[in-house]
Protein backbone atom coordinates (compact mmCIF):
# COMPACT_ATOMS: atom_id res chain seq x y z
CA UNK A 1 0.00 0.00 0.00
CA UNK A 2 1.41 3.37 -1.02
CA UNK A 3 1.85 6.03 1.67
CA UNK A 4 -0.41 9.10 1.22
CA UNK A 5 1.11 11.84 -0.92
CA UNK A 6 2.16 14.93 0.96
CA UNK A 7 0.67 18.23 -0.20
CA UNK A 8 3.33 20.60 -1.39
CA UNK A 9 3.35 23.94 0.36
CA UNK A 10 2.48 27.03 -1.68
CA UNK A 11 5.50 29.09 -2.61
CA UNK A 12 5.60 32.70 -1.42
CA UNK A 13 7.74 35.55 -2.80
CA UNK A 14 11.41 35.07 -1.93
CA UNK A 15 11.25 31.27 -2.18
CA UNK A 16 9.46 30.80 1.15
CA UNK A 17 6.62 28.29 1.35
CA UNK A 18 3.26 28.55 3.03
CA UNK A 19 1.56 25.31 4.03
CA UNK A 20 -2.06 24.52 3.22
CA UNK A 21 -4.73 26.34 1.26
CA UNK A 22 -4.45 28.48 -1.81
CA UNK A 23 -1.65 30.98 -2.24
CA UNK A 24 -2.67 34.45 -1.14
CA UNK A 25 -3.02 37.10 -3.78
CA UNK A 26 -0.12 39.52 -3.65
CA UNK A 27 -0.81 43.14 -2.83
CA UNK A 28 -1.46 44.97 -6.09
CA UNK A 29 -2.13 41.72 -7.99
CA UNK A 30 -4.43 41.78 -11.01
CA UNK A 31 -8.09 42.17 -10.09
CA UNK A 32 -10.97 41.66 -12.56
CA UNK A 33 -11.03 45.41 -13.22
CA UNK A 34 -7.29 45.53 -13.82
CA UNK A 35 -7.62 42.69 -16.31
CA UNK A 36 -10.04 44.84 -18.31
CA UNK A 37 -13.20 43.00 -17.23
CA UNK A 38 -16.41 44.92 -16.60
CA UNK A 39 -17.14 45.14 -12.88
CA UNK A 40 -20.20 46.90 -11.48
CA UNK A 41 -20.05 49.73 -8.95
CA UNK A 42 -22.27 50.14 -5.91
CA UNK A 43 -23.57 53.74 -5.69
CA UNK A 44 -23.51 55.22 -2.18
CA UNK A 45 -23.42 58.65 -0.54
CA UNK A 46 -20.64 58.77 2.07
CA UNK A 47 -20.58 61.01 5.17
CA UNK A 48 -17.11 62.58 5.27
CA UNK A 49 -17.44 64.78 8.36
CA UNK A 50 -13.93 65.04 9.85
CA UNK A 51 -12.71 62.01 7.90
CA UNK A 52 -9.15 62.26 6.66
CA UNK A 53 -8.67 62.23 2.89
CA UNK A 54 -5.48 62.66 0.87
CA UNK A 55 -5.18 64.10 -2.63
CA UNK A 56 -2.00 63.27 -4.55
CA UNK A 57 -1.48 66.05 -7.09
CA UNK A 58 -1.85 69.81 -7.15
CA UNK A 59 -3.39 70.85 -10.48
CA UNK A 60 -6.89 71.74 -11.64
CA UNK A 61 -8.27 68.21 -11.20
CA UNK A 62 -6.84 68.03 -7.68
CA UNK A 63 -8.38 71.42 -6.89
CA UNK A 64 -11.83 70.15 -7.93
CA UNK A 65 -11.40 67.04 -5.77
CA UNK A 66 -10.37 69.16 -2.79
CA UNK A 67 -13.30 71.57 -3.19
CA UNK A 68 -15.78 68.67 -3.20
CA UNK A 69 -14.14 67.04 -0.18
CA UNK A 70 -14.17 70.26 1.84
CA UNK A 71 -17.85 70.78 0.96
CA UNK A 72 -18.48 67.34 2.47
CA UNK A 73 -16.64 68.24 5.68
CA UNK A 74 -13.51 66.15 5.11
CA UNK A 75 -10.08 66.90 6.57
CA UNK A 76 -7.85 67.16 3.50
CA UNK A 77 -4.12 66.71 2.92
CA UNK A 78 -2.63 67.57 -0.49
CA UNK A 79 0.67 65.98 -1.48
CA UNK A 80 2.39 67.73 -4.40
CA UNK A 81 5.60 69.73 -4.96
CA UNK A 82 3.53 72.58 -6.46
CA UNK A 83 -0.15 73.41 -6.22
CA UNK A 84 -2.66 75.54 -8.13
CA UNK A 85 -3.34 79.04 -6.75
CA UNK A 86 -6.72 77.95 -5.35
CA UNK A 87 -5.05 75.17 -3.34
CA UNK A 88 -2.25 77.48 -2.19
CA UNK A 89 -4.88 79.89 -0.84
CA UNK A 90 -6.65 77.08 1.03
CA UNK A 91 -3.34 76.01 2.56
CA UNK A 92 -2.56 79.58 3.66
CA UNK A 93 -6.00 79.82 5.28
CA UNK A 94 -5.41 76.55 7.14
CA UNK A 95 -8.31 74.80 5.41
CA UNK A 96 -6.06 72.08 3.99
CA UNK A 97 -2.64 70.66 4.83
CA UNK A 98 -0.11 70.90 2.00
CA UNK A 99 2.85 68.51 1.93
CA UNK A 100 5.18 70.07 -0.65
CA UNK A 101 6.81 67.00 -2.17
CA UNK A 102 6.05 64.05 -4.43
CA UNK A 103 4.08 61.04 -3.22
CA UNK A 104 5.89 58.63 -0.91
CA UNK A 105 4.84 55.22 0.33
CA UNK A 106 3.16 55.80 3.69
CA UNK A 107 1.18 58.89 2.65
CA UNK A 108 -2.07 56.90 2.83
CA UNK A 109 -1.59 55.80 6.42
CA UNK A 110 -4.54 56.95 8.57
CA UNK A 111 -6.58 58.15 5.57
CA UNK A 112 -10.16 57.13 4.72
CA UNK A 113 -9.99 57.90 0.99
CA UNK A 114 -7.19 58.68 -1.44
CA UNK A 115 -7.38 60.54 -4.75
CA UNK A 116 -4.64 60.55 -7.39
CA UNK A 117 -4.60 63.46 -9.86
CA UNK A 118 -1.08 63.51 -11.27
CA UNK A 119 -1.54 62.03 -14.74
CA UNK A 120 1.32 59.63 -13.92
CA UNK A 121 0.28 55.96 -14.23
CA UNK A 122 3.27 54.82 -12.16
CA UNK A 123 2.13 57.01 -9.27
CA UNK A 124 -1.44 55.75 -9.66
CA UNK A 125 -0.20 52.15 -9.50
CA UNK A 126 1.90 52.80 -6.40
CA UNK A 127 -0.94 54.57 -4.58
CA UNK A 128 -3.41 51.82 -5.56
CA UNK A 129 -1.06 49.16 -4.19
CA UNK A 130 -0.62 51.01 -0.90
CA UNK A 131 -4.37 51.56 -0.67
CA UNK A 132 -5.05 47.83 -1.03
CA UNK A 133 -2.45 47.02 1.61
CA UNK A 134 -3.97 49.50 4.09
CA UNK A 135 -7.64 49.09 3.17
CA UNK A 136 -7.86 52.68 1.89
CA UNK A 137 -10.12 53.15 -1.13
CA UNK A 138 -8.39 54.89 -4.05
CA UNK A 139 -9.65 56.96 -6.97
CA UNK A 140 -7.17 57.65 -9.77
CA UNK A 141 -8.18 60.26 -12.35
CA UNK A 142 -8.33 58.84 -15.90
CA UNK A 143 -7.09 55.44 -14.73
CA UNK A 144 -10.18 53.29 -14.01
CA UNK A 145 -8.12 50.11 -13.68
CA UNK A 146 -6.55 51.62 -10.53
CA UNK A 147 -9.85 52.87 -9.07
CA UNK A 148 -11.64 51.27 -6.14
CA UNK A 149 -14.40 53.84 -6.67
CA UNK A 150 -15.28 56.36 -9.35
CA UNK A 151 -16.84 59.81 -9.12
CA UNK A 152 -20.22 60.49 -10.75
CA UNK A 153 -21.32 63.67 -12.47
CA UNK A 154 -23.30 65.46 -9.76
CA UNK A 155 -26.21 67.90 -9.77
CA UNK A 156 -27.09 69.58 -6.46
CA UNK A 157 -30.26 71.48 -5.71
CA UNK A 158 -30.27 72.19 -1.98
CA UNK A 159 -30.60 68.83 -0.19
CA UNK A 160 -31.53 67.16 -3.49
CA UNK A 161 -28.56 65.46 -5.15
CA UNK A 162 -28.60 63.64 -8.49
CA UNK A 163 -25.52 61.58 -9.37
CA UNK A 164 -24.98 60.12 -12.84
CA UNK A 165 -22.37 57.49 -13.67
CA UNK A 166 -21.50 55.23 -16.58
CA UNK A 167 -19.32 52.73 -14.71
CA UNK A 168 -16.25 54.65 -15.80
CA UNK A 169 -16.88 53.98 -19.49
CA UNK A 170 -17.58 57.60 -20.48
CA UNK A 171 -17.36 60.55 -18.07
CA UNK A 172 -18.37 62.80 -20.98
CA UNK A 173 -21.65 60.90 -21.39
CA UNK A 174 -22.32 61.07 -17.65
CA UNK A 175 -21.79 64.84 -17.79
CA UNK A 176 -24.10 65.18 -20.81
CA UNK A 177 -26.88 63.22 -19.07
CA UNK A 178 -26.44 65.28 -15.91
CA UNK A 179 -26.67 68.51 -17.93
CA UNK A 180 -29.88 67.24 -19.55
CA UNK A 181 -31.37 66.49 -16.12
CA UNK A 182 -30.24 69.93 -14.95
CA UNK A 183 -32.17 71.58 -17.78
CA UNK A 184 -35.30 69.50 -17.11
CA UNK A 185 -35.34 69.56 -13.29
CA UNK A 186 -37.31 72.53 -11.91
CA UNK A 187 -35.27 74.73 -9.59
CA UNK A 188 -38.01 74.81 -6.97
CA UNK A 189 -37.38 71.10 -6.29
CA UNK A 190 -34.67 72.24 -3.87
CA UNK A 191 -37.35 73.91 -1.74
CA UNK A 192 -39.61 70.90 -2.15
CA UNK A 193 -36.88 68.58 -0.85
CA UNK A 194 -36.42 70.78 2.21
CA UNK A 195 -40.17 70.80 2.94
CA UNK A 196 -40.52 67.03 2.51
CA UNK A 197 -37.59 66.47 4.85
CA UNK A 198 -39.09 68.76 7.49
CA UNK A 199 -42.49 67.02 7.25
CA UNK A 200 -40.85 63.60 7.57
CA UNK A 201 -38.99 64.66 10.73
CA UNK A 202 -42.16 66.21 12.14
CA UNK A 203 -44.20 63.07 11.60
CA UNK A 204 -41.53 60.91 13.20
CA UNK A 205 -41.52 63.15 16.27
CA UNK A 206 -45.30 62.69 16.50
CA UNK A 207 -44.96 58.93 16.17
CA UNK A 208 -46.65 58.92 12.76
CA UNK A 209 -45.04 56.71 10.14
CA UNK A 210 -46.74 56.70 6.71
CA UNK A 211 -45.72 53.69 4.66
CA UNK A 212 -43.81 53.71 1.40
CA UNK A 213 -47.04 53.48 -0.62
CA UNK A 214 -48.45 56.56 1.14
CA UNK A 215 -45.32 58.56 0.38
CA UNK A 216 -45.35 57.47 -3.27
CA UNK A 217 -48.97 58.55 -3.60
CA UNK A 218 -48.37 61.86 -1.82
CA UNK A 219 -45.43 62.74 -4.04
CA UNK A 220 -47.01 61.59 -7.31
CA UNK A 221 -47.63 65.10 -8.72
CA UNK A 222 -44.54 66.99 -7.60
CA UNK A 223 -45.18 70.13 -9.64
CA UNK A 224 -48.55 70.70 -7.96
CA UNK A 225 -47.05 70.40 -4.48
CA UNK A 226 -45.05 73.64 -4.63
CA UNK A 227 -47.20 76.36 -6.23
CA UNK A 228 -45.18 79.55 -6.77
CA UNK A 229 -42.70 78.56 -4.09
CA UNK A 230 -45.10 78.87 -1.13
CA UNK A 231 -43.67 76.46 1.43
CA UNK A 232 -46.59 76.76 3.85
CA UNK A 233 -49.04 75.63 1.18
CA UNK A 234 -46.74 72.77 0.21
CA UNK A 235 -46.56 71.55 3.79
CA UNK A 236 -50.35 71.61 4.21
CA UNK A 237 -50.92 69.81 0.90
CA UNK A 238 -48.35 67.15 1.71
CA UNK A 239 -49.77 66.49 5.18
CA UNK A 240 -53.27 66.24 3.70
CA UNK A 241 -52.12 63.75 1.08
CA UNK A 242 -50.46 61.68 3.81
CA UNK A 243 -53.62 61.77 5.93
CA UNK A 244 -51.74 63.47 8.76
CA UNK A 245 -53.04 67.04 8.57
Amino acid sequence: MRPPRRRRAARLPGGRRRRGGRPRRAVGAATPRRRGLTVGYHPIFVALDARRCVVIGGGAVAARRVAALLAGGATVTVVSPRVAPALAALARDGRIRHVARRYRHGDLRGQSLAFVATGDRAVSAAVAAEGRALGVLVNAADDPARCDFILPSVLRRGPLTVAVGTGGTSPALARAVREQIERDLPRHYASLAAVVGAVRRDLRARGVSPGAAAWRSALRDLRALLPRGRRGDTRRRLLARLGAA
